[in-house]
């Protein structure tokens, strides 16, 4: 319901200043952590937001706040003054605060599809979370589709990040089957390089080597960076990974 909302939002030619988003393990977490009223028994929350001249204001909040309630929203509030507006959107800025206090390490990543295919993404990163035993809390910028699936874990458990890099493999072949990206935000580093041909197909990675070639040709800038690591082979079967 909240990632049919956002498309409804969009497709009413709202274009508005925040439109993010936040599953229910990402409320539980926030919530205990900052205390600020949050539902906690909710699947997702969107925390929405309009700037402008004061009348195009009111008009789109209206709106926003009648989609809300047509897609099913169990609750719908509206900041009363500006100190209730800094309290909600820094439940979604703590986000991230919030998670990393759960255990040693944080991995966040930024898969990112078309806003259409939010709700598809977020059920299948719920899927791939009990495929491998790990829980995902995702949070994000569902205005573009951008979304954080987060996993706190712990560097040290080796068994416990084989599983993990294997849950984001899926993530980042889930978001390219939905027709989105591997990184919205991020950009491709080391930890992504293997999966970049997955993206470009081999023709474009051939393609980039080329240029970096002309302008590196001794290999010296960025060494052991971007082409460092081989390509991970990408197991396709029946639309799912």
């Amino acid at each position: 319901g909240a990632a049919r909302t956002v498309s409804r939002i969009i497709e009413s030619r709202i274009i508005p200043a925040t439109l993010e988003f936040m599953d229910k393990k990402t409320i539980e977490v926030v919530e205990a952590y900052a205390n600020i009223g949050l539902p906690t028994d909710v699947g997702a929350l969107l925390l929405l937001e309009q700037d402008g001249p004061k009348e195009i204001v009111r008009r789109d909040i209206e709106a926003m706040h009648a989609i809300c309630l047509a897609e099913g929203a169990s609750l719908v509030e509206v900041a009363r003054d500006e100190l209730h507006a800094e309290t909600l959107r820094y439940a979604r800025r703590t986000a991230l605060s919030a998670l990393a206090r759960l255990r040693p390490t944080t991995i966040l990543e930024d898969a990112t599809v078309p806003r259409s295919e939010i709700a598809e993404m977020v059920r299948r990163i719920e899927a791939i979370g009990r495929k491998y035993e790990i829980e995902i809390a995702t949070f994000g910028h569902a205005g573009d589709g951008n979304l954080h699936p987060t996993v706190a874990t712990d560097a040290r458990d080796l068994e416990e990040m084989e599983r993990v890099e294997a849950a984001f493999a899926d993530i980042f072949a889930a978001a390219l089957d939905l027709g989105g990206t591997i990184t919205g935000e991020h950009g491709v580093g080391a930890m992504k390089a293997p999966y970049l041909e997955w993206k470009l197909g081999a023709a474009g990675i051939g393609v980039m080597k080329g240029i970096k070639l002309a302008f590196d040709p001794h290999g010296i800038m960025n060494p052991q960076k971007m082409f460092a690591k081989a390509a991970k082979k990408r197991l396709v079967q029946g639309g799912g990974v």
